[in-house]
């Protein structure tokens, strides 16, 4: 059975950095879509960044590009997304999702098949 596990997620003043991580297991294969998603209280889900584990392509909304670096260590099944210079409005519960697929729009969360318990991300000015 596939499984997420999110970890890393806590408190920090503006300007700040986290590491998050995510552990996959039950996957039997390498070729899918592995990341992160969002989402703040009243605002709906929304991509962060993702990695195709097998072409190593990596995907970033606009708000986390030059900021957010998604990473994979595929001899771990491990996924880290560093975040730095981190804003109030990147407060929000970030989930690890993955996909059975690389087809699609790697950044909607409706393609996206398994997903973590999420981790919180607080973020104080």
């Amino acid at each position: 059975e596939e499984q997420l596990v999110e970890s890393g997620g806590g408190s920090v003043q503006a300007g700040g950095s986290l590491k998050l991580s995510c552990t996959a297991s039950g996957f039997g294969r390498d070729d899918y879509r592995i990341g992160w998603f969002r989402q703040a209280p009243g605002k709906e889900r929304e991509g962060v960044s993702i990695i195709d584990r097998s072409a190593g392509d990596t995907y970033y909304s606009d708000f986390a590009k030059g900021r957010f670096t998604i990473t994979s260590d595929n001899t771990k099944n491990l996924v880290r997304l560093q975040m730095n210079s981190l804003k109030p409005e990147d407060t929000a519960v970030y989930y690890c999702a993955a996909s059975d697929t690389s087809m699609g729009h790697a950044l909607d969360h409706n393609e996206y098949d398994y997903w973590g318990q999420g981790t919180q991300v607080t973020v104080s000015s």
